[in-house]
């Protein structure tokens, strides 16, 4: 969905909140995406074109902007190593394109341009690096995805095993995060707007189920903003209004059945949360989110309140296992934790 936002982190645990570090990114441009492919290397992007890259943990961060795409939002990036990565552009039109760079960013390869003036892409997840999906809002009814087998070349799937969209139903591009993978074949996508739903496929995209969430939803601002599963049958999902950042509601959900059914998390309090996932832990597995006026951390979706709610201003999250975690924002915010 076309939206301008802002986002908050949430995290737990008062070793989790003395442990976290902001970090000298060396831009001020707004971030949305966040890769951390391990305690070491992490990749970022954002506005008017711009990459970020530490090889170091973030001692270090080089930025730059991707030749021609000076004008283009860099809503997400998925990185495998300390040379290769995706960026994926969000907006209308040709402005939706998706680069891959294979030496660190030296030069970057345009791989697909939207060419459907009503197409807007939102996101996309790789189970590895040469095998991945993008997602886009519907066009004439139907949710655009792409995949690619090879890692270069990217073919939209038939509109016939898409189920059909319903009115004013769409996904958010906010944080990079509304399409998520697991193992080698499944894959689930979620939406907001007019109705809030996960769809899902156990085949990489050939054949889609449909389920309804109890996500806040029924305006353009509102629904499911974010997906993350931990395996095949455990997920999550946050989202609310991003108008009413500090409004509380049904904004969080897990799962246990792989997306065939989603409840309400019963931890409290549930502010707008824009992407949201899990991390590893010495004592377990920690829900991390993130939102655009506070943030959280719970040891998992069961727990009734947080260990930790700060108030801090972030668009996107990503894991490193077993202990760390970035976060990037506005202005070129980067957070990192680091947890034992």
């Amino acid at each position: 969905m076309r939206l301008t936002w802002l986002a908050v982190l949430v995290v737990a645990d008062p070793a989790f909140a003395q442990s976290h570090t902001i970090q000298k990114s060396n831009t001020t441009e707004n971030l949305r995406g966040v890769s951390a492919v391990s305690t070491k290397v992490v990749w970022a992007s954002g506005t008017h074109g711009t990459y970020l890259r530490t090889l170091d943990g973030g001692a270090t961060w080089t930025v730059a902007q991707v030749a021609g795409a000076e004008n283009l939002d860099f809503r997400d990036v998925e990185a495998f190593s300390e040379d290769e990565a995706y960026l994926l552009a969000a907006g209308p039109g040709d402005q939706s394109r998706i680069y891959k760079t294979t030496n660190g960013g030296k030069s970057w390869d345009l791989q697909f341009t939207n060419h459907e003036p009503k197409g807007f892409y939102d996101c996309m997840a790789f189970w590895d690096l040469n095998n991945g999906i993008a997602v886009g809002d519907p066009v004439d009814g139907k949710f655009e995805l792409l995949t690619t087998d090879d890692g270069a070349h990217w073919k939209p799937l038939s509109p016939t095993t898409i189920p059909t969209a319903l009115d004013g139903e769409g996904a958010f591009a906010a944080s990079g995060s509304c399409i998520a993978v697991r193992d080698d074949v499944n894959v689930w996508f979620a939406t907001g707007g007019s109705a809030v739903r996960v769809f899902r496929s156990r085949d990489r995209g050939k054949n889609w189920a449909v389920a309804a969430t109890p996500i806040t939803h029924g305006t353009d601002s509102s629904g499911n903003f974010s997906i993350f599963f931990r395996d095949g049958e455990h997920g999550v999902l946050a989202g609310g209004d991003y108008k009413k950042p500090e409004q509380e509601g049904r904004n969080l959900a897990f799962t246990e059945d792989g997306g065939a059914t989603w409840k309400l998390a019963p931890i409290q309090p549930q502010p707008f949360l824009s992407a949201v996932g899990y991390i590893d832990l010495s004592s377990g597995t920690g829900l991390l989110a993130v939102g655009s006026a506070h943030a959280a951390f719970a040891d998992d979706s069961n727990q009734s309140k947080w260990r930790v709610y700060l108030d801090t201003n972030l668009n996107a999250i990503s894991c490193a296992a077993p202990k760390d975690a970035w976060a990037v924002g506005p202005k070129g915010m980067i957070v990192h934790w680091s947890l034992e």
